[in-house]
């Protein structure tokens, strides 16, 4: 998916596994199949699953990242209702891998699809629970960083227009520029930053007998605009369960708008990028700028 990825091999990650986490070295290790952008994913026996950048440095800031990760899954663990990856240690560079690298017990389940969700209504309110414990959580008046998700959607505007310049023969571009102004110019909430997961894709929430049951991937969790996380409602609900959704959250026109703006831009900067690496990707992208112009 990148040009300048690193590609992991069973036996490189088994040494690195033997060699750092010795307690682990007799258990078989595989490769996990995964649509993800970020990470390369392998099995460790039935309960370990490791997380491998797929742009791996030595900085020590990748480094930083990845531990800030493990404690915000300890932070959500204690408030929300549903499961999020448990964290069992952090790995370093090795031959054949130039990084960090993380350990997590394994979380049992299958990616959100609408044909896996038994009641798309049910899911929505589920999902809206998840939501409102994040928003609960005490930011100890912490505001938005500058970095990432969160911020004002100004601030993605030459991204936006950068993607659907080069967009024209993928998705109705006029129509989603159209979007895209009312949406970066609806009004900023005027209520204190919150904490977000900030990139609530399909791929991120685990349902197990059509029931949410986890969300995963907490490397983009910080604090800022609560608009961030309804991004849902066009990446994967249906019309009736994305108004329950938003009924579930109480949100304004404003705030609706931006999470429309949000997800917009998610999807048009996903879209060029994956469109012949990564086709669910690009999939999911097709499927929100649909829904962004409903």
């Amino acid at each position: 998916m990148h040009a300048d990825q690193v590609d992991l091999s069973v036996d490189v990650v088994a040494t690195l596994v033997a060699e750092q986490f010795p307690q682990w070295r007799a258990l078989p290790v595989r490769p996990l199949a995964s649509t993800g952008t970020v990470n390369a994913l392998f099995r460790l026996g039935a309960e370990i699953v490791l997380r491998f950048p797929l742009l791996p440095t030595v900085d020590p800031e990748l480094r930083a990242e990845l531990r800030q990760e493990q404690e915000h899954a300890g932070l959500l663990a204690a408030h929300l209702p549903v499961a999020v990856p448990e964290p069992l240690g952090l790995g370093g560079p090795g031959e054949g891998y130039p990084g960090p690298w993380a350990a997590y017990r394994f979380i049992p389940g299958e990616t959100a699809q609408l044909d896996r969700i038994g009641d798309a209504v049910t899911f929505a309110r589920d999902l809206a629970g998840v939501v409102t414990a994040l928003r609960g959580i005490d930011t100890g008046g912490r505001a938005w960083s500058g970095f990432g998700r969160g911020g004002p959607l100004a601030t993605e505007d030459a991204g936006v227009r950068s993607a659907l310049a080069i967009s024209g023969d993928l998705t109705d571009t006029v129509r989603l520029a159209e979007v895209w102004d009312h949406c970066r110019d609806s009004p900023r909430y005027d209520v204190a930053d919150v904490w977000i997961h900030a990139d609530l894709m399909p791929g991120n929430l685990l349902v197990r007998d059509g029931r949410l049951v986890a969300v995963i991937d907490l490397g983009t969790v910080n604090v800022g605009d609560p608009a961030v996380d309804l991004m849902p409602a066009w990446n994967l609900l249906d019309t009736g369960s994305r108004e329950t959704y938003r009924r579930a959250l109480s949100v304004d026109d404003a705030t609706w708008e931006r999470g429309r703006g949000w997800a917009l831009v998610q999807a048009i900067n996903a879209l060029p990028y994956y469109v012949e690496t990564n086709p669910v990707m690009a999939g999911i992208a097709r499927h929100t700028l649909r829904a962004v112009l409903d």
